[in-house]
């Protein structure tokens, strides 16, 4: 069974580790809408996302929408290839605020 967790990092920041799919990103949905109610800007590392589909993309998208709503400046670390591939195919790749660096 594959799990997903998104863990507060020291600096305004989140981690997101495990499989984002299906079965695990209405959890993270949950719980980035309790974490999203701080002081921006919020930085979201990716790098221990180990696989992702289109429900992981879906999730980025639904935290980019629920940040905005609280005027909050969002952006992603990161993102793993999938993810990078599935946006550009999608294209929804330019929507996404991705740190550099």
């Amino acid at each position: 069974m594959s799990g997903a967790s998104l863990v507060p990092r020291e600096r305004s920041g989140f981690a997101v580790r495990g499989v984002l799919d299906f079965a695990t990103v209405a959890p993270l949905l949950a719980e980035g809408e309790r974490l999203l109610r701080g002081p921006g800007p919020v930085e979201i590392d990716l790098a221990g996302v180990t696989s992702a589909n289109s429900a992981g993309l879906a999730l980025l998208l639904e935290w980019l929408d629920l940040a905005r709503r609280r005027q909050l400046r969002l952006h992603f670390r990161n993102l793993p290839e999938s993810l990078v591939r599935l946006a550009e195919l999608t294209n929804l790749g330019d929507l996404l605020p991705v740190a550099r660096g």
